[in-house]
């Protein structure tokens, strides 16, 4: 969905950026012209996140994939719970880049359980890195988007879970919900300055996120929610990839999708259509 350098000269800021999603999103944007900002914890973020933490070694590998795209890149350990060290990051990525076009708010936790049996701590984190750590990345980047005057793009990462019922990790389907709220009040605050604010909905994307063993445990004590986890009309039997949703991300940071703002996009092959 992307054209060939739609994002020469821009700079982007991309959070959970070591692996997965947030790796692909930060090299495609580079690969469209973009210098870019990255961030990731580069460790775990609870005893209760259970799959392993990306680490600093991850991260490097994403610095080493940007500039071999021939952009450049600035790139920290930084928890997005951590207001200080985010905004310190912003401010240093601005100072060195000189403006700030795309915020792509992807870094998100995922652990299983339902609602009445989960502890405090399994709830604290996935609401405090995946709604609160989001609502900082925006309070950290809208700033300086507003400052630089160039308009730009915000890509919110929420998930098929913030779109429909998820029985099992309903603290994650709260946060992505609650994401929707942030997208759509942030695309009318910020549209007077020509921003635009979008969240994607992915469903089964194969990162370390994806917890086979996890998964079969739930369904195998509540077969009932299974029903809740449909398969993917097209291409049913393969979850999908981390650069078919880049093929997203870069459409919507660019100008081809200059007309979208305040629009929930499912990248669901089909599921939710169940």
């Amino acid at each position: 969905m992307s054209n060939s350098q739609s994002l020469q000269d821009k700079v982007a800021f991309v959070t959970g950026a070591a692996r997965g999603q947030g790796r692909s999103h930060a090299v495609r944007l580079a690969r469209e012209g973009a210098d870019v900002i990255v961030a990731d914890i580069c460790g775990p973020a609870s005893d209760c996140i259970t799959y392993p933490a990306a680490t600093a070694d991850d991260l490097a590998e994403t610095v080493a994939a940007v500039e071999a795209e021939g952009r450049k890149v600035l790139a920290r350990a930084v928890d997005i719970r951590d207001d200080a060290a985010l905004r310190q990051l912003v401010t240093d990525g601005v100072e060195q880049f000189g403006r700030l076009d795309v915020v792509v708010a992807n870094a998100a936790v995922l652990n299983w359980g339902r609602l009445w049996e989960l502890t405090d701590e399994q709830w604290n984190t996935v609401i405090d890195v995946n709604l609160t750590g989001t609502w900082r990345t925006i309070r950290a980047t809208v700033p300086a988007m507003i400052e630089a005057g160039n308009g730009g793009s915000i890509v919110i990462v929420s998930s098929s879970a913030g779109l429909k019922a998820t029985p099992g990790n309903g603290h994650y389907s709260a946060a992505k919900h609650g994401l929707v709220g942030l997208t759509n009040t942030l695309a009318l605050e910020v549209g007077k300055y020509g921003i635009r604010v979008n969240s994607i909905h992915p469903y089964s994307v194969d990162t370390p996120m994806i917890e086979p063993e996890a998964m079969a445990k739930v369904f195998a004590e509540h077969p009932d929610f299974l029903h809740s986890f449909p398969p993917m009309p097209l291409h049913p039997n393969a979850f999908m990839t981390p650069d078919e949703i880049s093929d997203v991300v870069v459409w919507l940071a660019g100008p081809g999708s200059g007309i979208l703002s305040g629009v929930q996009l499912p990248l669901d092959k089909g599921a939710l259509k169940y």
